[in-house]
């Protein structure tokens, strides 16, 4: 199956393919805080520089409101936001859509 268009592919394509592995090792049944320590793992061991639980500051109006905390940034480019979900529910693909239009993430993504 072809792979779309991502901002920053050669990173998510590895970063994809490191998140597989780890399901594979590991299959179901951890808190998510297992994954992500394994998903670090992975992709320390593939060269990727990373800040783990990174806050974010949310501005509105030009004054900081909030944090968003990330799971991982990868060498900063892309935000990992981990789930130890059989399937992402419909509130969680809309909050990981709203998140990745925040201005604020821009520079980020």
């Amino acid at each position: 199956m072809p792979m779309k268009n991502y901002k920053h592919r050669e990173i998510t394509e590895k970063i994809i393919g490191a998140a597989q592995r780890v399901h594979n090792t590991l299959g179901y049944g951890f808190l998510e805080k297992v994954y992500q320590n394994a998903l670090v793992i992975e992709l320390r061991t593939l060269g990727f520089n990373m800040d783990v639980e990174q806050p974010i500051a949310v501005h509105y109006h030009g004054e900081i409101v909030g944090n968003y905390v990330a799971d991982i940034v990868v060498n900063g480019k892309v935000i990992l936001e981990i789930k130890a979900v059989k399937e992402l529910s419909e509130f969680m693909k809309f909050n990981l859509s709203t998140i990745s239009k925040r201005q604020v993430l821009k520079l980020v993504f």
